[in-house]
Formats: structure tokens, C-alpha cells, sequence
């Protein structure tokens, strides 16, 4: 049997960038960013997530198909619910992007 394990080289310097990024465009948008935030907070480990062999060198790289029309959509229906939850339905909403993210994710050989 072949195992086959991942190994993520998404670093810590590339989590503050983002978080810079993300801060700004939240101060920008008044807010409105933290809908779309999710999604790019959870895909850009993903992508930088690689399937090692049994021996531990790298036979494919994990992607997330998701455009950002699905995005807009998806986070459009989320922030009426969470007006309407007075903000609990915005917790739920880490777990459907999670869930949908996952189920676009497609393994990539290298």
C-alpha cells in the first residue's frame, strides 16, 4: 500500500502579508471585505500544499478551483444571513467557504 502524506510551505510571513492586505482592504470597504476574506484566508494555504510519496518527495500540489463570481454569490447570501443572525451566521460561514473550498480543491501532478 502507498501512503501519501502533505506537507504545507505556507509561511508566516506570508500570513502577516496577507493579513496586512486584508486589514487595509477591511478598513477600505467599511467591512464589507470581511465576506470575502474567508475564501482567500483558507485558499492560499491549500495552494501552497503539497502530496508527498512514502519517501517524502513531492508528486503533486493541491489547488483550489474557485472563481470569484461563486465567491460573490456565495458571500452575498452570507451577509444577508448574518444581518439578519445579528452576526452568528458570519461563525457558520467559516464552515460552508471551508466545506466549499475543499470540495474545489483538485490534486495537481508536479
Amino acid at each position: 500500500m502507498h501512503s501519501q502524506t502533505y506537507k504545507c510551505e505556507f509561511s508566516v510571513g506570508e500570513a502577516l502579508g496577507q493579513l496586512v492586505i486584508w486589514i487595509v482592504l477591511t478598513i477600505l470597504t467599511l467591512g464589507l471585505a470581511l465576506f470575502v476574506l474567508p475564501y482567500y484566508f483558507l485558499k492560499a494555504p491549500i495552494n501552497r500544499t503539497y502530496v508527498l510519496d512514502s519517501e517524502g518527495r513531492k508528486i503533486g500540489q493541491l489547488s483550489v478551483e474557485v472563481g470569484f463570481t461563486d465567491i460573490l454569490g456565495h458571500a452575498l447570501l452570507w451577509l444577508i444571513l448574518t444581518i439578519l443572525t445579528l452576526g452568528i451566521a458570519y461563525l457558520i460561514y467559516w464552515q460552508s467557504v471551508m466545506k466549499r473550498l475543499m470540495n474545489a480543491t483538485r490534486t495537481v501532478p508536479l
